[in-house]
């Protein structure tokens, strides 16, 4: 039973967004590749600019990621652009591809930027001057470097990236950064009052302070910020069987529901009705043990070298239609959603260098979600955990999200209340499990339409009601 009156909360567009950082092959090779025949006159792929125009996506972050916190943005601007080392990723970053060559390619994908700034090894004169650089109307030292007169008008921004991590340049207890991060955004609010800040949170729920390390850091950045960062993968080969890994996203939605309460718990201590939002800004599924994405700090410095290029499988794919489901159902809370990374680093799409580019399985979810997810969530409740699901009511009816976990046929039932719908689409990703898209068989794994509203074993359903 669904019943229209029980509402979860309105779908923010910028929850499906996605993540392009300076890592492997996700810029160079990925989205920018001007030797390639689909290139645009600015180098931009035009086959993968199509690819994201179907996926749906509607937000990118960047320029990371581990790589912004020891990023000098300066390089990345002007006609002088000097190749650095990039300690994050141990790779020659050439900085060809920029600040301005992202927010162009964002508005010839007509997606929204969301762009970070380095905390690690720099802090707030830095974020203020790149602030200027990109929002402030000509007159000034950075506004006047700017090659366009009018300003981006760039709304959203990230004070640093995962600051809790060891692996982070410049990591920092919640306090340290908490007081750079409060110290930075009134900076950047007052180069630009309309903006909305986004600090960062636990870099994901296994982390010795998740949970400490928020209530930290929203008590001290609360008059700034305006969401906290929440990210999580999940790598197959760190689960029991598959059963235990189609389960995952019952981690995540433990994950936002502790942030929630704890941003509630900052609020109640200091007397605010403010409601802080959730930026889910890095989630996916990951084959870090199979593939292991990391070329360590031996060996040479190389430039975009492949960094986990994962084939994403079936079963990756059902693994994201339930992230997904997820953070649908806490539409309420969530504002923001980063499917981590965009192209060719544990992507949907994938590109081979000089040659096509592809849906992986993990693409159709996202797209599916993307297309259809826009409105009113409504409250699904189901009896057990062999279907996780979610409905999303707009002006032509309501769109059920499910994915059927079990191995066998499952029936579903579905009753509006005081609606007169019946199915009228019923979409399904199925199939052998181990099953991916290649660039030699990029339509092994697609989307099927089916009859009635039984979801086959181990699927992907979108049931329109009309």
């Amino acid at each position: 039973m669904i019943d229209p009156a029980f509402k979860v909360g309105e779908v923010d567009d910028r929850l499906f967004g996605s993540f392009v950082e300076h890592m492997g092959r996700a810029v160079y090779g990925g989205i920018y590749e001007p030797t390639h025949p689909s290139a645009t006159a600015d180098g931009f792929r035009g086959d993968v600019l199509a690819l994201v125009r179907e996926m749906g996506v509607s937000l990118v972050r960047y320029p990371g990621g581990n790589f912004v916190s020891a990023y000098d943005w300066e390089d990345g601007v002007g006609p002088e652009r000097p190749t650095r080392l990039d300690l994050a990723w141990h790779s020659i970053e050439p900085n060809t591809f920029g600040t301005d060559e992202f927010l162009r390619w964002a508005a010839v994908a007509g997606i929204e930027p969301l762009l970070a700034v380095n905390l690690g090894t720099r802090g707030i004169d830095a974020a203020r001057a790149l602030l200027e650089y990109v929002n402030a109307p000509r007159g000034t030292k950075w506004a006047d470097m700017r090659p366009r007169d009018e300003p981006y008008g760039v709304k959203l921004w990230c004070l640093g990236n995962e600051m809790d991590g060891p692996w982070q340049v410049g990591q920092k207890t919640a306090v340290e950064y908490g007081r750079l991060a409060a110290e930075t955004g009134k900076a950047m609010k007052w180069v630009d009052p309309s903006i909305e800040l986004c600090v960062v949170g636990s870099s994901n729920s296994s982390m010795p302070t998740f949970g400490s390390w928020e209530d930290t850091v929203l008590d001290l950045t609360w008059e700034i910020a305006d969401h906290i960062s929440l990210h999580t993968y999940y790598d197959p080969a760190k689960f029991e069987d598959v059963d235990a890994y189609l389960r995952c996203s019952q981690d995540l939605d433990r994950m936002i529901d502790t942030v929630v309460a704890t941003a509630d718990a900052v609020a109640g201590r200091k007397r605010s009705r403010k409601r802080i939002g959730i930026s889910v800004d890095e989630w996916n599924v990951w084959h870090q043990t199979a593939n292991p994405h990391h070329v360590g700090h031996d060996g040479p410095f190389k430039h975009a070298p492949a960094l986990a290029e994962d084939e994403h499988t079936v079963a990756d794919a059902l693994v994201v239609g339930c992230l997904l489901i997820t953070l649908l159902r806490h539409a309420d809370r969530v504002r923001i959603g980063c499917l981590a990374q965009l192209v060719n680093v544990i992507p949907p799409i994938r590109t081979s260098n000089g040659g096509p580019a592809w849906r992986q399985t993990t693409f159709h979810p996202f797209a599916h979600a993307a297309r259809f997810g826009h409105g009113t969530v409504l409250r699904v409740e189901l009896a057990g955990d062999e279907v996780e699901a979610t409905a999303v009511r707009d002006g032509d009816g309501v769109t059920v999200f499910a994915v059927n976990r079990s191995a066998g046929t499952t029936p579903l039932d579905l009753v509006v209340r005081d609606l007169d719908l019946t199915v009228t689409e019923h979409l399904v990703l199925d199939g052998e499990l181990g099953a991916s898209n290649t660039a030699e068989h990029p339509d092994r794994v697609t989307p099927r339409r089916v009859a009635g509203a039984e979801l086959p074993p181990r699927s992907w359903n979108v049931l329109r009601l009309t």
